[in-house]
């Protein structure tokens, strides 16, 4: 950790430009609403010959095993997806719905060695409140979207703040 910096990787030797540091699964992932029905959920390859989930008709894997890799994941989200229909949510909502349900498996992902998602720096104070509203929009989209699998959030564990994952996993720059 470097104060002020936030967190990273130092090496002990001379790197070279592009060479490869680390590499591990995500914690969670998403595809765009743009590769959706062109890449396999799970394993991110372009096929022209996915097929695709059952229930919720969006989610599409090159086989059997992909989808069956993928359902711990996407169980969830299939079921909200369901539930929204013929809506559908941005990308960054998916994505926070995904890091919801794995905060609440308590699952341990491999990535995690370096840092938790609990660790991940909140950037709130730093953003203007024009942004700070734009987030709060997210989050309670974020709340309609997962209404079938969390019926009220106050339920949930105090380290699952709806506006605060937004804070962590912005993918615009907001500063």
């Amino acid at each position: 950790h470097s104060p002020g910096k936030g967190s990273g990787l130092r090496s002990r030797r001379s790197v070279r430009p592009g060479e490869l540091l680390y590499h591990d699964a995500p914690f969670a992932y998403v595809l765009s609403k743009q590769q959706l029905g062109s890449v396999c959920e799970r394993c991110l390859r372009r096929n022209e010959n996915l097929l695709r989930c059952s229930q919720c008709k969006v989610a599409k894997y090159c086989g059997r095993s992909c989808q069956k890799e993928a359902w711990l994941d996407h169980k969830q989200e299939c079921k909200c997806l369901k539930s929204i229909e013929p809506n559908f949510p941005p990308d960054s909502v998916r994505l926070a719905g995904r890091i919801v349900f794995k905060l609440l498996r308590q699952s341990v992902c491999p990535s995690e060695r370096l840092y938790s998602f609990s660790n991940l720096q909140s950037n709130a104070e730093r953003l203007s409140e024009e942004m700070k509203d734009g987030l709060r929009h997210l989050a309670q989209t974020l709340q309609l979207y997962l209404k079938t699998e969390i019926q009220d959030e106050s339920q949930l564990p105090p380290a699952i703040d709806f506006f605060q994952i937004f804070t962590k996993v912005s993918v615009k720059i907001w500063l």
